[in-house]
């Protein structure tokens, strides 16, 4: 089983609001997850909640975030963490 960690679409017609879930690639974008990590409002405001110990779990187990999330991952400082993380255990 492939593991994605992606957005899926919530809220209005014209004002977006998306999870970020861990999910199936294979399943649908709106459907069944197997977890919720966070949300992202860009409309707005444009605010971003991250769970940053349940994303690094999902990337600690091989989830591949897709682009859109890895760079709101990256501004979260969460893909930093996960590269140091990933050195430590190299050495």
């Amino acid at each position: 089983m492939a593991v994605k960690i992606r957005l899926t679409r919530m809220g209005a017609k014209k004002r977006p609001t998306y999870r970020i879930v861990a999910t199936d690639s294979r399943r649908p974008r709106d459907g069944q997850y197997l977890e919720l990590i966070g949300t992202y409002q860009p409309v707005g405001e444009g605010s971003t909640k991250i769970n940053e110990e349940v994303a690094l779990k999902w990337l600690n187990n091989g989830a591949i975030p897709t682009d859109t999330v890895k760079s709101l991952f990256s501004k979260a400082g969460i893909m930093k963490k996960f590269a140091e993380a990933k050195d430590k255990k190299a050495k």
